[in-house]
């Protein structure tokens, strides 16, 4: 008798499972989502900025550095799938201070780059890190182990609901100087909503929450800039050819689309009206090219992907691994919240801010730092797995 029909039918079985890639641990439905969006990203990036690269002579100009900045996205998506929930806990704290150091080289002489009145850019080579992007991702991390080391102060203590926010401020204070008011309200949304899901109690949060809008409200009114974005928000057409116009042609592009749009390509506003048509306004291309239908589909899979990151985060906090719980729910509010308010910023339902659509827009930093996210989340997905199985063989052997 052979060596392999004489092993015990249960031996076969553990021993073709050992062998079995870990590739088999991953959530069909957010690769699925995820994978979607990026393709319609370059889709769109192709679509929304092929005149402005005409103009310049280059066609290609700006797919081609989007497609670079994906393939390094895909890179750093899959060294986050390889790397263990338990290793990125130990490096959250210091993710967080790494990243407070990489804003204020913002401001370094010969380090930052500006462009369109702002800094926040690193320059590096012929490359520009915009490190505000990387310290959405870092807060998520580090927020996520805080909440796990103080599970019993953050719920039932002042302190312990404010230390982190006082760190926080830090980083929204570097980013403020930029200046970038909409990642500022990113940052402090993901924080105030992973505070709530960790179990703080909500008068803190209601109270934290009035002061977070009293001083927005306050940098709006010192800053005219800001004011005038409110201004022409509330009423665009009153301003169309000012402070209006891009929110206003914007509104033309959706008004164009109608049900199904006018196809892929056919789009007018974006060759000559509307501004930043391939980074911070893309959804009204959508809106134009492929009508509500097109945008409804948008916002579903927005839906879809946070409804996984929190079913993901939900099954890790079940099998008691809190940091990698918040570490999901934490991604899908970052990434929920992104959508959301770029949308609602192109449909006039909020202010003028400079955020990108998450995996759609042109922005090599904003593209690589979700595809990190989604490889965090996948991560997860696979240790909840691993820990299924793990439990599965526990009681086949007992």
């Amino acid at each position: 008798m052979s060596v392999a029909t004489a092993q015990p039918r249960g031996s076969m079985a553990r021993s073709r499972g050992s062998a079995a890639p870990a590739l088999a641990h991953y959530d069909p439905m957010l690769l699925l989502v995820a994978g979607a969006l990026l393709a319609i990203g370059v889709m769109m990036v192709a679509s929304a900025s092929m005149p402005q690269g005409m103009r310049a002579g280059e066609p290609l100009r700006f797919v081609e550095r989007h497609l670079f900045a994906l393939v390094l996205g895909l890179a750093g998506a899959v060294g986050a799938w390889f790397t263990s929930m338990a290793r990125w806990e130990r490096w959250s704290t210091w993710l967080y201070f790494l990243g407070l150091g990489l804003l204020a080289l913002v401001f370094v002489p010969g380090l930052g780059r500006e462009a369109n009145g702002a800094m926040r850019w690193v320059g590096v080579g012929p490359l520009s890190l915009q490190t505000s992007e990387f310290m959405k991702l870092f807060v998520v991390l580090y927020m996520a182990g805080y909440v796990v080391r103080h599970k019993f102060s953050v719920v039932f203590e002042m302190k312990g609901f404010v230390r982190p926010m006082l760190l926080l401020l830090m980083a929204c204070g570097l980013i403020m100087l930029q200046p970038d008011f909409g990642t500022t309200t990113v940052l402090l949304a993901t924080a105030f909503g992973m505070l709530f899901l960790a179990g703080a109690r909500l008068w803190q949060f209601g109270v934290l929450i009035l002061c977070a809008a009293g001083a927005l409200a306050a940098l709006v009114y010192v800053s005219p800039y800001r004011m005038a974005r409110v201004t022409s928000f509330l009423n665009p057409w009153e301003q169309a050819r000012d402070a209006g116009y891009q929110l206003t042609q914007a509104l033309i592009a959706f008004g164009r689309g109608e049900w199904t749009g006018v196809g892929l390509g056919n789009g007018i506003q974006k060759q000559f009206y509307l501004p930043e048509a391939h980074t911070d306004f893309v959804m009204a291309v959508i809106g134009e090219e492929f009508g509500l239908l097109g945008s409804l589909v948008i916002v579903l899979l927005f839906g879809l992907f946070v409804w996984r990151a929190f079913a993901i985060g939900a099954r890790a906090e079940r099998r008691g691994a809190r940091f990698a719980a918040f570490v999901s729910y934490g991604v899908g509010l970052w990434i929920g919240m992104q959508a959301f308010i770029n949308i609602g910023v192109n449909m006039g339902l909020l202010p003028t801010k400079g955020l990108t659509l998450p995996f759609i827009s042109y922005g090599s930093n904003s593209l690589i730092a979700c595809c990190i996210a989604v490889g965090l989340l996948a991560r997860v997905h696979r240790e909840n797995s691993e820990a299924g199985d793990a439990k599965e063989g526990k009681w086949q052997r007992a």
